[in-house]
């Protein structure tokens, strides 16, 4: 501990820890902090009742799951819930991404190797590429992969049998999702951000599989600032467990949680520097708004598709930012958050913004 009481030294803040759609090499390696049957599963209530239903009535036909259509932003347990279908309905799991099927071979080596009843698993199956999408339709209502033998005039086409499978996509964008594929899955279920009782349960469940001590109330403050994202829970979870080990005490309390979350500049909405960037950006140059998306991306150095897929769902959500058909504004309640007031001089804003602490 420093003298004046803090537990940690001044380094860089992490800026991306927030970040759900950025999966780090750590999230990969506490796996076990996954689920495996949907009891385990906490939060989504309503998909877990009407998934629970389907898999039990495909199980007692003994036949494969229709497939799955899952959508919902980054973080939420999407993967997730492919893999428990998988091991729910007692089937082999295979998993890509579209971004990773560049030809049709890729899609048709894949799905040559299934198996009876296996849940194939495709994440940001928005970015498929057209002739992928095609053979996968055939794949998916007749379980037949189209093939073509031969070149030039001596071409022809042969149907190869496919074993019945379960196809689950993954999106963070429906809306780039065609009609025809959208249209061949017979499951579709949306998930919400998680609300912070939610996201309590989850943290405690991982503070036990990861033997770390975790205060209730400290636990609820994580919750508070999770962004409603399971996996941005999980890995400020880790976080404090470090910075618990280094203060000594290998105990996570509210005091531990509440200045590690102030050193990564997390404040008490859950919102870390680029959150607050774009809210900045758009109060202090373009008046609150309304601006678009692209003018607003390149203010920021953003991607339009960054912006519109991370930033701005969980801004809505927390009510700091509108979409209307103008562009983008900065709500009331961002303005106070950010020590703007709704009027008032230039450098009178600036003054409150300097001032204004993150707790």
């Amino acid at each position: 501990m420093t003298e004046n009481g803090a537990f940690f030294s001044d380094r860089p803040a992490d800026p991306g820890i927030l970040r759900a759609d950025v999966r780090r090499t750590e999230d990969f390696r506490d796996g076990g902090l996954r689920p495996e049957f949907l009891k385990d599963f906490l939060g989504q209530d309503a998909l877990k009742e009407n998934l629970s239903v389907f898999i039990a009535a495909a199980r007692a036909r003994q036949d494969s799951l229709d497939h799955l259509f899952l959508i919902g932003p980054p973080g939420l347990g999407k993967t997730t819930i492919a893999q428990i279908t998988a091991h729910e309905l007692g089937a082999d799991f295979k998993v890509t991404s579209a971004p990773a099927l560049e030809k049709p071979k890729d899609l048709a080596g894949i799905l040559s190797t299934l198996t009876e009843r296996t849940v194939f698993f495709i994440d940001e199956i928005h970015r498929l590429r057209p002739a992928i999408e095609e053979m996968l339709y055939i794949a998916m209502e007749d379980f037949e992969l189209d093939w073509v033998i031969g070149q030039g005039p001596a071409a022809r086409t042969v149907r190869i049998p496919l074993p019945k499978f379960t196809l689950v996509g993954a999106t963070t964008r429906a809306g780039m999702v065609s009609s025809p594929l959208i249209s061949r899955f017979g499951i579709v279920q949306r998930f919400n951000f998680y609300d912070r009782g939610a996201l309590t349960r989850i943290l405690l469940r991982s503070a036990s599989i990861l033997s770390v001590r975790l205060d209730p109330d400290a636990a609820q403050k994580l919750a508070e600032c999770s962004r409603g994202t399971p996996r941005v829970a999980n890995r400020l979870l880790r976080r404090m467990r470090d910075f618990s080990q280094i203060a000594g005490s290998g105990r996570i309390t509210l005091e531990i949680v509440t200045e590690g979350l102030q050193r990564l500049g997390i404040d008490s909405l859950g919102l870390e520097r680029y959150d607050r960037e774009i809210l900045l950006s758009i109060l202090r140059n373009f008046s609150g708004g309304p601006v678009g998306a692209e003018t607003l991306a390149i203010s920021i150095g953003e991607s339009v598709d960054t912006l519109e897929d991370y930033y701005e769902p969980y801004l809505i959500q927390a009510g700091l930012l509108q979409r209307t058909p103008r562009g983008r504004i900065v709500t009331e309640k961002a303005r106070t958050h950010l020590g703007f007031p709704g009027s008032g001089s230039a450098d009178a804003q600036t003054e409150n913004e300097d001032q204004r602490l993150l707790f």
